[in-house]
């Protein structure tokens, strides 16, 4: 006996509506499980139009920025002054792509949520995966499956573009093998997924593409930028804890000692996200569509 009094293979109603999604197999209370619920995750963030475009986009901006950045500094390495050469940082050169690509991601993680929002199919997926938190779950982990592999492919190509900009300018680079290479290219993939997750926090949060597009930005980049001409305290703060900045440190090679060391700074960042996806959690199961 079928919910809706329909035997099984009969045509539908003619008045039922086409674009509702297909029923998902049910689990043993009646519900989706969760594999059914990455299954149709992972379709709808894979067959995403703007998922190619920032796929791709994050690899160009990645690559690019870090060739230019190497061939730059590399061009002006002879007329710095000796303090300033003792703290060129070859490493952080080549992978100063990520400002950009943690932006990219980050719209990626939240568009994940808002074109639902937007498009209201957010009904539907609800009454098909009555479990909201299976939903929001399914989608963190099929975004990471994008997120992680396009960080990596970022920072990896990054550094090669970087360092060889870097060799050919006469100025220090540094190779794969040496000490911190490849704590700086995990650990800014890791770092991208992250962003990724932010996005998606903040969407669920939000709801509205606009307003999670203005936050990600002001969180990603305004801050950051602008967090040096605070008051006193309050930039010293923001340069070392704000998470974005703090995070940032897990592709240097350079030591200030004014800043966070790498993997304490990326603990920031990572439990920042943890909190705002916890707080995405709690809203998303509680709030109606």
């Amino acid at each position: 006996m079928t919910r809706t009094g329909t035997a099984p293979g009969s045509p539908a109603p003619a008045g039922a509506r086409a674009d509702r999604p297909a029923a998902l197999p049910a689990g043993p209370r009646g519900g989706a499980r969760f594999r059914h619920a990455l299954h149709a995750e992972w379709i709808k963030v894979r067959t995403m139009r703007s998922t190619r475009y920032v796929v791709l986009g994050t690899l160009l901006l990645g690559t690019g920025l870090a060739s230019l950045n190497g061939a730059s500094s590399g061009d002006e390495y002879a007329s710095l002054p000796p303090q300033d050469r003792s703290a060129f940082d070859p490493l952080a050169l080549s992978l100063r792509g990520y400002i950009l690509a943690q932006v990219t991601l980050a719209l990626l993680g939240g568009l994940v949520v808002t074109a639902e929002y937007g498009s209201r199919t957010i009904i539907g997926t609800l009454s098909a995966i009555p479990h909201r938190r299976r939903v929001l779950a399914a989608k963190a982990v099929a975004l990471t499956a994008i997120a992680l592999p396009t960080g990596l492919a970022t920072t990896l190509s990054g550094f090669a573009a970087g360092q060889a900009a870097l060799k050919g300018a006469g100025a220090p680079h540094t190779a794969l093998a040496d000490e911190g290479a490849a704590r700086a290219i995990l650990g800014g993939a890791l770092y991208l997924a992250l962003a990724a997750l932010l996005g998606l926090a903040v969407g669920t949060l939000i709801r509205s593409t606009t307003a999670t597009v203005t936050t990600l930005f002001t969180a990603l980049l305004i801050v950051p930028a602008f967090g040096p001409a605070l008051p006193g305290r309050l930039a010293d703060w923001t340069a070392r804890y704000w998470p974005p900045s703090a995070g940032g440190q897990i592709v240097t090679g350079y030591r200030d000692p004014a800043l966070l060391d790498p993997w304490p700074g990326f603990a920031v960042m990572a439990g920042c996200v943890t909190i705002v996806l916890a707080a995405a959690f709690l809203v998303f199961r509680r709030r109606d569509a």
